[in-house]
């Protein structure tokens, strides 16, 4: 005879089949595995620990190895994640944004916490910290040189389109002036060694500038993040009236395409390989000697296949000078640029990467980017 307890189990796998219960309700991860009793939603076991953080409102529960209630089921079966969304997901700005399982943990403890913690979406009055269009405060910036992080004053100022950072608390000329226009922001906990590290990017002199950031308060990083990506937004209306919201949204910030070690060799292919740090950036290939570097020391754009790019396995015969054996030969319409991999996976995942932008076409506006390219060293 069924126990109850395996009655439970049935009913839950039913519950689980219900539109919107087949994936975390915080970060879309598919099957989830918990539920939170309380909130009556349905998470995965990364969510589910981040729920633990707020367990004066949200109590979790292994779906099928956990004993349920006859009650708890039946609060389960009357919200779900559907309902659950409809409820805290109320007026989410178009801008803010939305973490799946692939982001760090940071942005989805925050997204947790402003859903259920703080009920940010339930009015617009509690998104003031990163709606507003102005946001200024201190963050720890690591130093160009040294690599100290001190604190520094950041002004985000929508009016004048721009991001900038002070030296002194009272300088009245700012250190650097980020244009909106090319500014990305990116968390980083793993490269930069904090969890609520991000990374700025902006360029100056059509060359890409680094700036590394943090603060101790978890939600303030976020709400920086999302003020940067709110400023963006009313940005992005005005330079493209017309352009659907939906396409504005998904160039508001953007993580690289790829990052990690490679070997490269300078232009006249002669010389020595050296092991340098590489970030793929949207159409972009940068290298540095140090990850955390403020300026990259080359780029090259990677234009499309249809105007004279292309990425090959391997390396020209009779190249010297490489320690790590597996190359990558990139073909631009004006020379080739030679890389080599510690391992075949590295080589593989860095081949797909190149490839993936390559059959991209090419917009209008990055034939512009493309010949700005012409006299860079790399």
């Amino acid at each position: 005879m069924e126990s109850d307890q395996e009655k439970f189990r049935r009913r839950m796998s039913q519950l689980l089949e219900k539109q919107g219960n087949g994936n975390c309700v915080d970060c879309g991860a598919a099957d989830p595995e918990w539920a939170s009793y309380t909130l009556g939603v349905f998470v995965c076991h990364s969510c589910s620990g981040l729920h633990r953080n707020i367990a004066q409102i949200s109590k979790v529960k292994s779906i099928f190895l956990d004993p349920w209630s006859v009650a708890e089921l039946e609060f389960m079966d009357s919200v779900g994640n559907n309902v659950a969304k409809a409820k805290y997901e109320q007026v989410v700005p178009e801008f803010y944004y939305r973490p799946t399982y692939r982001d760090c943990m940071l942005l989805r403890e925050q997204w947790i916490r402003a859903k259920y913690e703080r009920k940010e979406f339930l009015s617009v009055d509690r998104q003031e910290a990163y709606s507003a269009g102005y946001r200024e405060g201190f963050l720890w910036k690591r130093g160009r040189d040294n690599g100290q992080y001190l604190s520094r004053k950041f002004i985000l100022c929508e009016r004048e389109g721009v991001l900038k950072y002070f030296n002194k608390q009272d300088a009245r000329e700012p250190k650097a002036i980020m244009k909106i226009i090319t500014l990305n922001a990116a968390f980083q906990p793993t490269k930069i060694g904090t969890a609520n590290g991000l990374q700025i990017t902006y360029l100056k002199d059509n060359s890409t500038r680094n700036i590394f950031v943090y603060h101790e308060d978890g939600k303030v990083m976020v709400d920086w993040f999302n003020a940067i990506r709110a400023v963006r937004f009313r940005y992005l209306q005005l330079a493209f009236p017309g352009t659907p919201k939906s396409d504005l949204v998904k160039n508001l910030t953007r993580n690289f395409i790829k990052e990690g070690y490679m070997e490269k060799t300078g232009p006249k292919k002669t010389e020595g390989f050296k092991r340098r740090w590489f970030t793929f950036d949207d159409r972009r290939l940068m290298y540095f000697k140090d990850p955390l570097d403020a300026y990259a020391r080359g780029e090259v754009f990677i234009g499309s296949r249809e105007n004279g790019y292309s990425v090959l396995p391997g390396l020209p015969p009779n190249i010297q000078g490489y320690y790590w054996s597996f190359g990558i030969t990139i073909v631009t319409p004006d020379r080739k640029f030679l890389l080599t991999c510690e391992n075949k996976d590295q080589q593989k995942d860095w081949m797909s990467a190149f490839q993936m932008v390559i059959e991209r076409p090419m917009l209008p506006q990055e034939f512009a980017v493309e010949a700005c390219f012409k006299h860079k060293p790399f």
